[in-house]
C-alpha cells in the first residue's frame, strides 16, 4: 500500500490567533486613518477660524456633541466642505457658534480687527 501524505494542520488555537491578530490590524489601521482625517479637520478650523489647535479641538468636539454627529463623521464634512464649498445647515451653523465661542485667536502681527 502507498502511504499517505498529511498537509500539516494549525492548531485551531493559531488559526483563532491569527485572526485576532488580524482584526487589531485592520482596527490600527481605521484609527490611524480616523486620526488623519481629525487632524486634517482641526487643521482647516484653525486656519480658518484663527483659533488653536487645541481650541479647534474644542470647536470639533462640541460640533459633534451638539450635532449628535459622530467627530470622524463631522471631521470628515469640514474636509469636504474645504473642497466644495458645501456643508450641511445644521454643521456650518454650530460650527460658527463654536467659533464664536472659542475665537478669533489674534494673529500676532496682524493690525486689529
Amino acid at each position: 500500500m502507498g502511504s499517505v501524505t498529511r498537509v500539516p494542520r494549525e492548531p485551531d488555537g493559531e488559526t483563532d490567533r491569527l485572526f485576532e491578530l488580524q482584526e487589531e490590524v485592520d482596527q490600527l489601521k481605521e484609527a490611524v486613518s480616523s486620526h488623519a482625517v481629525v487632524d486634517q479637520a482641526i487643521g482647516m478650523i484653525v486656519a480658518l477660524g484663527r483659533v488653536t489647535p487645541d481650541q479647534g479641538w474644542l470647536v470639533l468636539k462640541e460640533v459633534s456633541q451638539h450635532t449628535n454627529i459622530k467627530l470622524r463623521h463631522v471631521a470628515e464634512l469640514i474636509l469636504i466642505w474645504g473642497r466644495s464649498g458645501r456643508m450641511p445647515e445644521g454643521i456650518a451653523a454650530e460650527l460658527a457658534e463654536a467659533l464664536e465661542r472659542h475665537g478669533p485667536t489674534e494673529i500676532p502681527g496682524a493690525p486689529p480687527g
